[in-house]
């Protein structure tokens, strides 16, 4: 008996290195950098019993049947979807001078222009942004999309379940998405109230199709809201108490939404659809015609994520730290950047762009928070300034290049939002708005302090160890 357990234990141990070894060849053939290649190999051959179930659920970038389930939809649904690509051209509006290639290449990674009468507006923190949403959703006629990747069982979550079914009942069409892992404390019971009531609702489950099966590092981190296609909110804010700084470890909690109208609205649209789609492979009914703002800003919303042929996320964030020449301004709660980014960020710095960096100096990660120390002391030797938002939680993800351009959305500095989250940011060139982001970034920074490059230096040395590890995992951070 002894002998068949020692023969089923080899057998075992074989096994699981033989399958490690072969795990390695396509780690090596399909990882996006030859680092992470490497360090996925040499774990899938040294520690197969770790790193393979660790492999299988983070080890793709690549999230298969997105792109071609919008091809059947456009076929299935009779080119609507292009021809909306095609009347959102037709208020095309003119890129500032400086982000004719950003936009060219927004172009080419989204087919969705910078686009003229548009109205956009901030709303900082919880306090402006929940009641903003709230009374849009009160006033909805036909329809309200809806989509959050987190939702909390709390009184955010319940006061927008309610509004929910308050507006199901009046019959008003409600289409809820929500993230099966982001919301994975969510309860039957909410979700079984709001079917009860007649909305549509739907995760938008990332593992769903057989390619995707065990990837559970796909998440769908977009923060959307549109009202009867006239009028929608894209920001940092979820759907939780936290967000109003009801969290003690984390309050005051710092974000930033904004509401737009005009042609943007059906840019918002479409991508909300396409996630629709991908999750229960239909389209709903909503309003086509596009509706122009007075104020006639112009604005173009990028759609990005891991179901992208290109990494489009890298890609416009790189072309538009290049195209800053005086200012660059950046807020984000995380800072785990890929090389590309990493590598704009000090060339723009060190050509004499003021480059500056908020984050938060309280974590809600604390590997995210540990690998981030790696980066900054990278950085800060180019003259990139890095500042920490002192009194609470800073989650906002917010652009501001030059005085001509400044974006909002879910989009942070780490490499889920560059190669393995969906995201979206809406960016507008509007002088009034622009003004108003630097007077918010303005007083942001007044509430913070500048990073000593020699911090890290002066930590005891288990610290500085926690750093360069948790930089090693910075693929899948």
């Amino acid at each position: 008996m002894d002998l068949n357990y020692m023969a089923l234990a080899i057998a075992t141990i074989v096994s699981f290195y033989g399958v490690g070894l072969g795990t390695a060849g396509h780690a090596v053939m399909t990882v996006r950098s030859s680092r992470g290649a490497v360090a996925w190999a040499i774990s899938l051959v040294t520690f197969p019993f770790i790193a393979l179930p660790m492999y299988w659920l983070f080890g793709s970038h690549k999230f298969y049947g997105y792109a071609n389930a919008h091809r059947y939809a456009d076929r299935e649904y009779r080119g609507i979807i292009q021809q909306v690509y095609q009347d959102i051209r037709l208020c095309s509006g003119p890129e500032p001078e400086n982000f004719k290639e950003m936009a060219q290449l927004a172009d080419e990674l989204t087919q969705l222009p910078f686009t003229s009468g548009n109205a956009a507006t901030l709303l900082i923190d919880g306090t402006q942004t929940f009641p903003a949403l709230l009374k849009a959703m009160d006033a909805a006629k036909d329809y309200i999309l809806i989509q959050f990747y987190i939702v909390r069982e709390d009184e955010i979550g319940h006061a927008f379940k309610e509004k929910m079914i308050a507006k199901s009942r009046e019959g008003v069409r409600v289409y809820f998405i929500y993230d099966a892992v982001g919301s994975y404390a969510l309860s039957p019971k909410y979700l079984r109230e709001l079917r009860r009531s007649g909305v549509w609702v739907t995760s938008f489950n990332s593992s769903k199709r057989r390619r995707n099966r065990f990837q559970l590092n796909f998440r769908n981190h977009r923060k959307i809201l549109i009202v009867d296609g006239k009028q929608a909110f894209i920001g940092g804010l979820n759907l939780g108490k936290e967000y109003l700084g009801k969290d003690p470890r984390l309050s005051p909690w710092r974000d930033t939404h904004l509401e737009i109208k005009g042609p943007s609205v059906q840019c918002i649209q479409v991508s909300f659809l396409k996630d629709w789609y991908w999750a229960v492979r239909e389209i709903p009914e909503v309003h086509w015609t596009i509706q122009t703002a007075e104020e006639n800003q112009t604005a173009i919303v990028v759609p990005t994520g891991p179901g992208d042929q290109l990494p489009a996320c890298t890609l416009f964030v790189v072309s538009l730290i290049n195209a800053a020449r005086r200012r660059l301004w950046i807020t984000s709660p995380y800072f785990v950047p890929d090389e590309s980014v990493l590598t704009a960020l000090k060339l723009a710095a060190l050509r004499g762009v003021d480059v500056r960096i908020l984050l938060p100096s309280r974590p809600d990660h604390i590997h995210v928070y540990l690998a981030s120390f790696s980066y900054i002391t990278e950085v800060v030797c180019t003259g990139v300034k890095v500042y920490r938002y002192r009194p609470g939680f800073m989650h906002q993800k917010v652009f501001l290049v030059d005085r001509t351009l400044a974006g909002v959305g879910t989009t942070n500095l780490d490499n889920r939002s560059f190669h393995i989250n969906f995201e979206m940011m809406a960016f507008v060139t509007n002088h009034r708005f622009v003004t108003d982001v630097e007077t918010m970034l303005t007083s942001d920074f007044d509430n913070a302090y500048l990073v000593d490059h020699a911090q890290l230096a002066h930590h005891q040395l288990w610290f500085r160890l926690a750093v360069r590890v948790a930089r090693l995992m910075s693929p899948i951070l």
